[in-house]
């Protein structure tokens, strides 16, 4: 026996079926009520014509109303979206009964009367019966909510915008999350003084420290998904200074796909106080770039390679193929993906850029039209001491995936680089500026949209600065620091691998696009606001150590270079440059060649002195690697 219980779904609709039944008898008998008076010449002249358009009205607007999905909606949540469709269902279901009664009535069936007019109040009472039903389901589902049962927690919201408004209506449509908001900030002085939901906008965001000092507020909620780092530190700071709890909203780039609820909100994190104001994109580059093509993308299990699987999903692509080195993490973002773009298919290719052969039969079968190379090692100290594993992985591996994709017509291929690329003090930094000269060099032999894209430090990477700190302040520190000057760029994950995307779709083919990193970072400040976000203090609760800066590093990084120009893109973040040093053809061939013979040998002093001597400004010989290996995280 079927012991399983029936979605409350179908019941509900159910319900409203046999509920559209009579209220469209009542809707037709109603219009001619106001039509006309019930007097004995009713039942004479128009008692069959009522009865006729009852029948056309239920055997026609019940169908309509099916077809346009009014039986599949749970009318608790109805809301203006759903009054459009209400509206235009009852218009397209009108519609039809009056073309079906106009030709019973000129076919004579309607009886000796028959009023037009009827047909046009039938429109308007079905429109307010049918309409009126479904949103009093609403009504009497928000009156029949769960109360909250604790003393009510009052909410500070800044931001009145589109994402303000919809966390107050989220915030009063579930009282049992015991929070209730007293107040709007924003800084639209033409919002001031005005009521959203009922809620005032009390002032902007300067007067957040006024309004603390003179209303009761528990806590605060920043809900402007594009803040800029400065107005959630704003924010922050001053909430700290009252001792008040904070949350926000995700920056607008990770809200890429989502939707903005109560359920986004989190505690401010790092990325939150260093993201930059998003700017205008042209997002249409993307779409023509990527919607309808088969996409795969390499290191599809790292930090960059997930979010922009993420974000390419996002465009509809024909086919998305993940290509990793390790299964757990491509099998996490699997399911990741399937949970948020179920239609799309997906696949999972776990396989080394190393290996040629398998390269060829993946490209083969999937025959990818764009590729994004994320795969690679990246830590800077672990290469300088496995010299022939980085060059092995970031360089022939790069090289394997480039001639694959160049003899399987790949059309647009985009190498994910790094700043560290430029002067390469490193071992890391010197085999990713030779991944861009094989990228460089691919697209200027086969004139296809080869590019490459190079940026600096992204926040929250696995094994990056983040969350070796979060790790160390967990235990009570110390952080380490190498250098109290020690500068990096910074850019929060999404909002890297959406200026990525915006390149890539600009890419004609040879360029190097260069990503507006903004100001360098102290690592010592990004240390003191990780403490200070986890409720401690610097130098009282957990103390910072300076280390001493470590074999291949530099103070600061460089995105540019000083004897090269950069010309402006379409997008004010992105620059561009057609003029690398670029190696000639024949010459890389042998460099490549060599350095396969020196890895396969392994021969890491041969292969630095090769470095030095082929990439442009590479001084690794002058960094040597570190005596004790401990010093390498």
């Amino acid at each position: 026996m079927d012991t399983s219980v029936k979605p409350r779904l179908h019941l509900r609709n159910r319900f409203v079926l046999m509920l559209d039944v009579l209220l469209l008898a009542v809707s037709v008998l109603g219009s001619y009520a106001l039509r006309l008076d019930f007097t004995p010449d009713f039942t004479r002249y128009y008692l069959q014509g009522a009865l006729w358009l009852v029948m056309l009205a239920l055997l026609i607007k019940l169908p309509v109303f099916y077809l346009f999905g009014m039986y599949r909606r749970l009318w608790i949540y109805a809301s203006v979206s759903e009054l459009k469709l209400i509206a235009t269902a009852v218009t397209a279901a009108s519609i039809l009964v009056s073309a079906a009664a106009m030709s019973l009535f000129w076919l004579g069936l309607l009886g000796p009367g028959f009023s037009r007019g009827v047909l046009v109040i039938d429109w308007l009472l079905s429109l307010l019966l049918v309409g009126g039903l479904r949103f009093s389901l609403r009504i009497l589902a928000e009156a029949s909510a769960p109360r909250s049962n604790g003393q009510l927690r009052k909410v500070l919201v800044v931001g009145a915008g589109d994402a303000g408004a919809l966390v107050v209506k989220e915030l009063q449509k579930n009282p049992q999350l015991n929070m209730e908001p007293v107040g709007f900030l924003d800084d639209d002085p033409a919002k001031h003084k005005h009521q959203i939901y009922n809620v005032p906008v009390i002032g902007s965001l300067t007067d957040l420290a006024h309004v603390l000092d003179e209303r009761h507020v528990d806590e605060i909620i920043i809900a402007i998904p594009s803040a800029p780092g400065r107005v959630v530190r704003l924010v922050a700071d001053i909430c700290r200074l009252k001792g008040l709890p904070f949350r926000t909203m995700p920056g607008i780039y990770e809200l890429l796909g989502g939707k903005v609820s109560v359920s986004r909100l989190r505690e401010v994190e790092i990325t939150d106080l260093l993201r930059r104001e998003p700017v205008r994109s042209h997002e249409e580059l993307i779409g023509q770039a990527l919607q309808g093509r088969c996409v795969l993308v390499t290191g599809a299990g790292g930090s960059i390679g997930r979010e922009l699987c993420r974000q390419i999903a996002r465009w509809n692509p024909s086919a998305l193929v993940l290509l990793g080195h390790g299964e757990n993490s491509i099998f996490e973002a699997m399911l990741e993906l399937k949970e948020d773009y179920p239609a799309l298919p997906l696949t999972p290719v776990i396989a080394d850029v190393r290996d040629t052969l398998r390269l060829q039969a993946v490209f083969a079968q999937y025959k990818p039209e764009v590729v994004f190379h994320a795969a690679a090692h990246k830590h800077v100290p672990l290469m300088q001491i496995n010299v022939e594993e980085a060059v092995a992985n970031n360089v022939l591996g790069t090289r394997n995936l480039v001639e694959v994709a160049c003899a399987a017509g790949v059309q647009r291929l985009v190498l994910i680089s790094t700043d560290k690329a430029v002067h390469p003090a490193n071992v890391y930094g010197a085999t990713k500026r030779l991944a861009e000269s094989i990228v460089l060099d691919a697209a200027r032999r086969t004139g296809r949209a080869y590019s490459v894209v190079r940026f600096g430090n992204v926040l929250g990477s696995r094994g990056s600065v983040v969350p070796i700190f979060k790790r160390m302040i967990a235990r009570g520190g110390p952080l380490p620091v190498t250098h109290p000057d020690m500068e990096r760029y910074f850019m929060t994950i999404p909002e890297a691998v959406h200026l990525v995307l915006q390149a890539a779709s600009m890419g004609q083919g040879g360029e190097a696009f260069l990503l507006n990193m903004g100001k360098q970072v102290r690592i010592l400040d990004l240390a003191e606001d990780l403490i200070r976000l986890s409720g401690l203090e610097p130098g009282r609760d957990i103390e910072i150590a300076f280390t001493g800066i470590r074999p291949g590093e530099k103070l600061r990084e460089e995105l540019w270079e000083d004897d090269k120009t950069y010309d402006k893109t379409p997008h004010p973040d992105i620059f561009c440059s057609t003029g690398e040093d670029l190696i000639d053809s024949v010459a890389l061939a042998s460099v490549l060649n060599r350095l396969s013979t020196l890895v396969d040998s392994s021969r890491p002093d041969e292969i630095i002195t090769l470095l030095d001597e082929t990439v442009p400004g590479s001084a690794i010989r002058s960094t040597p690697p570190p005596a004790d290996l401990t010093d390498v995280v």
